[in-house]
């Protein structure tokens, strides 16, 4: 099967995993901390019923219709992960943000085949926007319409605006590399987390910068950001589908000089 075989089915996920997030979001709710028991220092790692509910749908709904594809999730782990065809499922990316009631969170849905993302999907579902792409082209579905994604040229990092979701997320000799980025930037800002990779494919700022990522964070933006015109990869430049330090940029020439001053 090509990969056009499978949009609709993700989309299919995309929003049963919406109407099963939105009932919690602005809500009371519990929340788990995943790095409990927590000591000063930690750091915190929140789960709700929002983030199981959705990813138990979703696995669901893959099994009954691809029982021979692997499932990789964030809240129930990996189910048959050497299989050709890999789902990577993050139902909430930005927790942190949904249970604080900003909706800078989205629903990530990636289809690896054979250890590379070829589709991937963001969908927030209270704004009601989707980010799809399959690194030949990216798209983005929302109350404004539709159209084609596409990064922009920026010359150089001192024309470039830079996200990262926090440096606080760093390690401490990251959090300086980082700061060598950031000194040259134009202009940075904090906060974002998948949307800072979704904004990146639309052109509207230049450069993403993380660490410490997994896959399931990661894998669906790959085909977004590239299928925009974008470049992705860890900081050492090696493939961005594990997770770890991620750089993300829209034009080579920031990516570079990003990434040399991050290994500098």
């Amino acid at each position: 099967m090509t990969v056009i075989d499978f949009t609709a089915f993700t989309d299919r996920l995309a929003t049963a995993s919406g109407e099963t997030i939105l009932p919690f979001f602005r809500t009371t709710l519990g929340i788990d901390n995943k790095s409990a028991p927590r000591t000063p220092g930690q750091s915190f790692d929140p789960v709700t019923e929002a983030d199981r509910t959705a990813e138990a749908v979703m696995r669901r709904m893959i099994k009954a219709n691809f029982p021979q594809h692997g499932i990789i999730g964030e809240e129930f782990g990996n189910e048959r992960e050497d299989a050709d065809y890999v789902w990577v499922l993050d139902p909430i990316d930005g927790t942190k943000s949904f249970i604080a009631g900003f909706p800078i969170w989205g629903t990530l849905i990636a289809l690896m085949h054979r250890g590379t993302p070829v589709f991937g999907l963001m969908h927030q579902p209270y704004i009601g926007e989707r980010f799809s792409g399959d690194n030949g082209s990216a798209s983005y579905r929302g109350a404004s319409g539709t159209r084609r994604l596409a990064v922009r040229r920026c010359a150089a990092l001192e024309e470039a605006t830079l996200f990262t979701t926090s440096p606080l997320l760093m390690a401490e000799d990251e959090r300086a590399r980082f700061a060598r980025v950031e000194a040259r930037s134009r202009l940075s800002r904090y906060g974002g987390d998948c949307y800072s990779y979704c904004m990146l494919a639309a052109g509207h700022i230049d450069l993403v910068i993380e660490s410490e990522l997994k896959p399931y964070d990661i894998a669906a933006l790959i085909p977004i950001v590239t299928g925009a015109g974008g470049i992705i990869t860890t900081w050492d430049g090696g493939p961005a589908q594990n997770g770890g330090r991620i750089i993300a940029a829209g034009d080579r020439r920031v990516h570079d000089e990003a990434m040399a001053l991050l290994n500098g």
